[in-house]
């Protein structure tokens, strides 16, 4: 009888702990799910690139530390981002990552809470030379005898010549500039474009005396289309 019953302790502790064991694998899946990063996205700026993701939908995937991994498109084998390895951002920066700006890139992100590992979130396919923004030039003013002198200089983008200075965005795409003013005794958000091309000194005449005027510019890319926001106002007021 000792024995019969010994052998049905044994069998219900061996049931409860296949039970247990289930229930763990269960909450550990609703966890991994719960987790797993969101929406993981390229932003690139001028080819000044990271990576961005949200968190997963459970409250306490905000305190996750997060795993990122990258690819160029074709290649078989996952490179780990070591700045980006366990942490608790939700931004990596990949700008020297997607340096081949002609290639296909791709990126993935995983969470990790209490021990527990979500699967990847995989990004889209991101190509830097169709992809990135162009951001808008610099501008400087310079007030004459009834007229304006613009000074533009074209953004850079993050990568170095052998002498060190940045190479900027004409080197890699066919840019015009585009430059307007507004006459603010007119109409302070009306903007009349009064030059479109590649140089980079422009000389605005037979502007009134007395009234206050801004310019504002921008980057213009024919080949795809595309336009850069508009520079920040430089305004003057001619004597």
């Amino acid at each position: 009888m000792r024995g019969i019953m010994l052998s049905f302790l044994c069998l219900l502790i061996h049931l409860l702990q296949d039970e247990t064991t289930s229930l763990l694998v269960l909450e550990n899946r609703d966890l991994q799910d719960s987790i797993k990063p969101q929406k993981v996205e390229f932003h690139s700026l001028n080819f000044n690139t990271t990576l961005h993701w949200q968190p997963g939908w459970a409250r306490e995937a905000r305190d996750a530390r997060y795993f990122v991994q990258y690819k160029v498109y074709g290649q078989s084998t996952w490179q780990n981002k070591d700045e980006c390895w366990g942490i608790s951002s939700r931004v990596c920066d990949l700008t020297h990552e997607t340096s081949d700006i002609q290639e296909p890139h791709y990126s993935r992100v995983r969470a990790a809470l209490a021990g527990v590992y979500s699967d990847w979130s995989l990004s889209c396919r991101f190509t830097p030379w169709r992809e990135t923004m162009i951001g808008p030039p610099m501008v400087t003013v310079v007030h004459g005898n009834k007229s304006i002198t613009v000074k533009l200089q074209a953004p850079r983008s993050p990568y170095k010549r052998k002498r060190g200075s940045k190479i900027p965005m004409t080197n890699y795409y066919d840019l015009l500039y585009q430059v307007f003013i507004i006459n603010n005794l007119l109409d302070e958000q009306h903007r009349v474009l009064v030059y479109e091309g590649k140089d980079k000194v422009i000389k605005i005449q037979a502007l009134r005396p007395g009234v206050s005027y801004c310019i504002v510019a921008k980057m213009y890319m024919p080949m795809l289309d595309h336009s850069s926001a508009y520079s920040s106002r430089q305004c003057t007021v001619l004597q």
